[in-house]
């Protein structure tokens, strides 16, 4: 490639936060408090490591060691799991979170897959490059030596297996083997810099990952689909709102799991996609919803498939 491309061809859907739409699909997200409560904090500490500095200073003073052993970490969390567990909705909504938490502007720079290029020699590194000159450059303008940050980004790399499968692959390509030396070239770059960045890697595939990459996370963390609880929390209160009863719903919550017929239980997006709109739209416009049109409607449905490594 003879030019640089520029920011529109390597970013899509660009958010800064604090975002209300942002706030409001994040809301939505429920049965995941404890991912989003995990992942602000972590984000918080890599995008204003003087936050936790503020934290020790008041709760352990002296304990710098412990505060640089924190800090030091790489940053780069990877959100890996089986598809429709919610995790890129998560990565995309979780900077309004941590914006209002550590009271700055956040902005999301998410990794357009159009990042692998044509195929031509040398354009996917150049692009994975570009995408991390583009972020440190805008994150040095953030950085405060003395004080908090004034600002962070968040660069989001969704479906990461395919810009950062491992090298060890013998069908890989050498410049495919490039292009995952210049993502962790990047990933180091930020780290040395000490920059308000947080690098966010979303993969049904963890196992895929380059092992230098997996090495450098912060933190893995790991999304499954949604036991009981979970269901019952993302299905109670819309099914409420149709009059339903606490065992109508309950009965629904159990056919949504695993059944004798079925080894594996709806996603999330199955149920707020799939399952409420078919209920819903089973009905309109000519009568009320009942719960026990709803069980059957529930009983027709296929949850998606587990997404299995060993199929690739």
């Amino acid at each position: 490639m003879n030019t640089k491309p520029s920011l529109d061809e390597l970013f899509e859907k660009r958010i800064s936060y604090p975002d209300f739409e942002a706030q409001d699909r994040l809301a939505r997200l429920v049965g995941l408090d404890d991912k989003k409560s995990s992942l602000s904090k972590m984000l918080g500490l890599l995008i204003n490591s003087k936050g936790l500095e503020n934290w020790a200073n008041k709760y352990h003073r002296g304990a710098d060691q412990l505060v640089n052993m924190i800090l030091r970490r790489p940053p780069l969390i990877v959100l890996a799991g089986d598809v429709g567990s919610g995790k890129t909705e998560l990565a995309e909504t979780i900077g309004d979170m941590v914006a209002r938490q550590e009271d700055i502007d956040i902005n999301l720079f998410p990794l357009s897959l159009s990042a692998r290029g044509q195929g031509r020699v040398g354009e996917m590194t150049q692009l994975i490059s570009s995408a991390f000159d583009y972020t440190i450059a805008e994150a040095r303008k953030l950085k405060s030596e003395n004080g908090p940050a004034r600002g962070g980004i968040i660069l989001l790399i969704d479906e990461a297996d395919a810009l950062a499968q491992s090298r060890e692959a013998a069908q890989m390509h050498h410049e495919d083997r490039a292009g995952v030396n210049a993502f962790i070239r990047g990933i180091d770059r930020i780290a040395n810099g000490q920059l308000p960045v947080a690098v966010v890697m979303c993969t049904n595939r963890v196992n895929a990952l380059d092992p230098a990459i997996k090495r450098r996370a912060a933190d893995i963390l790991s999304f499954s689909r949604p036991n009981a609880e979970q269901r019952s929390s993302v299905l109670s209160n819309p099914l409420s709102q149709l009059n339903f009863t606490s065992e109508q719903i309950k009965t629904i919550v159990d056919a949504t799991g695993v059944t004798q017929n079925r080894t594996y239980g709806f996603t999330f997006s199955d149920l707020t996609q799939r399952l409420i709109p078919g209920i819903v739209l089973d009905a309109y416009p000519l009568k009320a919803v009942s719960a026990s049109r709803a069980l059957e409607i529930t009983k027709t449905i296929t949850p998606t498939p587990p997404f299995k490594e060993a199929d690739i």
